[in-house]
């Protein structure tokens, strides 16, 4: 198996990837036109009805696969066809975590390597493939010192982005200099900027409202640089200060059957009094390996809510198994 991918994987994920070139590459939008692979792994487009076609480009949906639920390439597509549609016009930010059954992405020394599975360590390999960028806190960089690149699979690397308010970082980490990828290092506006003397990175300073980054206007940054997808990594106050500010499209969150006890959490927000007040996304949920992938539409193509209640009338069992 190459990369670690089984047949399944081999043969849909340069699926996924023609689809991201090709809608980065500027394909016209603004009709519905079915797709097929030619011999140099690009899509190209066909008439309506060809047996040749993959995917079909929807105005306002994006990607959608024509291949017929059975088939083995299918759940892979589901998962990343919607993230391969990003686009300027309809840009995307999505949030990850990996957890345990008890909530927490590492223990009380930061040790997280690894809470979820290889397969789910593949997943953030592809995430970040089809995304412009990749956003993680300086905590993820100390503890981990992650290359955030695609060495797993096949795929572009996306632009780094190092969250450093108080810049407590040194130019050690790989990100800053090991030439797989551009850097952008972000900082609070008062910090000190004496490094780092590269052309491999680029320092953003940012507004510091009640001692936080403004996450609005880092997005703002990416989105005019050209960055339609952008992929939120990591860690927990990361994700949860992009989450909090209303400004991630999905949450996803892979649980892994694991129990540390008490350590680092995954999710923080402020604490609502009634649990009528709490959100409740609508998701998909998707296994990987022994690790589940919940993902939680938080947003519709037009930035409205998707919370729902949850209702017996849905014409689902009570109960159904999914593994």
């Amino acid at each position: 198996m190459a990369n670690g991918m089984g047949t399944q994987t081999e043969a849909a994920w340069p699926l996924v990837l023609a689809a991201a070139q090709a809608n980065r590459a500027g394909i016209d939008r603004t009709q519905p036109k079915p797709y097929a692979i030619d011999d140099s792994g690009r899509l190209t487009p066909v008439t309506e009805g060809d047996s040749r076609a993959l995917l079909d480009w929807i105005p306002g949906k994006g990607w959608i696969s024509c291949l017929p639920p059975e088939d083995p390439r299918t759940p892979l597509l589901d998962l990343y066809l919607p993230i391969a549609s990003g686009h300027t016009d309809a840009p995307l930010t999505v949030g990850h975590l990996g957890q345990s059954l008890d909530g927490f992405i590492a223990t009380t020394t930061g040790d997280s390597y690894y809470v979820t599975g290889e397969e789910n360590v593949r997943h953030l390999h592809r995430m970040r493939a089809l995304c412009d960028a990749v956003v993680v806190g300086a905590g993820t960089i100390a503890a981990d010192d992650p290359q955030l690149t695609t060495r797993r699979v096949p795929g572009p690397n996306p632009l780094r982005v190092v969250l450093d308010r108080t810049r407590r970082l040194d130019d050690q980490y790989g990100v800053f200099n090991d030439g797989q990828s551009p850097t952008l290092l972000v900082c609070g506006e008062s910090s000190n900027a004496a490094w780092p003397a590269s052309d491999q990175v680029d320092i953003l300073k940012l507004p510091t409202p009640e001692g936080k980054l403004d996450l609005s206007a880092l997005i703002a940054h990416l989105r005019g640089r050209g960055c339609a997808s952008i992929f939120v990594e990591g860690g927990g106050v990361t994700v949860s200060g992009f989450l909090e500010a209303g400004l991630l499209d999905r949450l996803q969150i892979a649980v892994a059957p694991l129990l540390i006890g008490d350590g680092r959490p995954a999710i923080r927000l402020q604490g609502m009094e009634v649990l009528g007040d709490c959100r409740r996304p609508q998701q998909r949920i998707f296994r990987m390996g022994s690790d589940i992938l919940f993902e939680c539409m938080l947003t519709t193509a037009g930035g409205r809510s998707t919370d729902v209640t949850p209702s017996a009338g849905e014409g689902r069992p009570d109960i159904a198994r999914i593994i």
